[in-house]
């Protein structure tokens, strides 16, 4: 099995799935202990040893601040540029994005057609596991990074596909498009502050 690392990763998060895979390495050989996990988990990654592994997440983390991510900042829905479904005619839209280490919080806030406006905060793990969605009900999302400028999202509901998105910010930064099997949004930052403004 091979895992790709999240674009920011954090040693902390990577401890803690070296702690979840131990049990089940200890099944096929019940004597191994924590640096065993640690140095499975680091070739699965593509790394040597865990140290190595340390070592080149160590030297990510001072020369890649949250605030440089490109997913980062504010973006305002293009409507010109945009086909929205029949069913989400929206008025404006607005997304506030921010990524620390594999989880990335969307706060979003709606205009609908008649003029109503909604927010909503969604947390998602960029981790290739699905986990259950904060609205419950059945629904989970398995996310992952396709390099530092895609996100590739699989919504399910009680174990059914309901869903695909990718999120793709384009070189220059400027625009990020959400496409779907049913629309797709593209979205501004915003050129005065260098981060995306105001309205999905």
């Amino acid at each position: 099995m091979s895992r790709d690392l999240p674009s920011q990763p954090s040693l902390e998060y990577l401890r803690k799935q070296a702690k979840d895979l131990l049990p089940e390495l200890q099944q096929g050989n019940p004597a191994l202990q924590l640096a065993d996990a640690q140095h499975a988990l680091a070739r699965e990654y593509g790394f040597a040893s865990w140290p190595k592994l340390k070592a080149h997440v160590d030297a990510l983390s001072p020369v890649r601040p949250v605030s440089a991510h490109p997913f980062a900042g504010t973006w305002a829905a293009n409507l010109a540029k945009s086909r929205r479904h029949p069913l989400n005619p929206f008025r404006s839209a607005t997304l506030h994005i921010d990524v620390v280490d594999d989880i990335v919080t969307i706060v979003d806030v709606v205009v609908d057609a008649e003029g109503r406006e909604e927010q909503h905060t969604n947390t998602i793990r960029v981790d290739g596991s699905e986990h259950p969605s904060e609205r419950g009900n059945g629904y989970s999302v398995k996310a992952l990074w396709h390099g530092p400028r895609i996100l590739e999202t699989l919504g399910k509901k009680d174990g059914e596909v309901i869903g695909r998105g990718v999120y793709e910010v384009a070189a220059d930064g400027a625009t990020l498009t959400i496409s779907s099997d049913e629309q797709v949004i593209v979205l501004d930052r915003d050129a005065f502050t260098g981060t995306a403004s105001a309205a999905i």
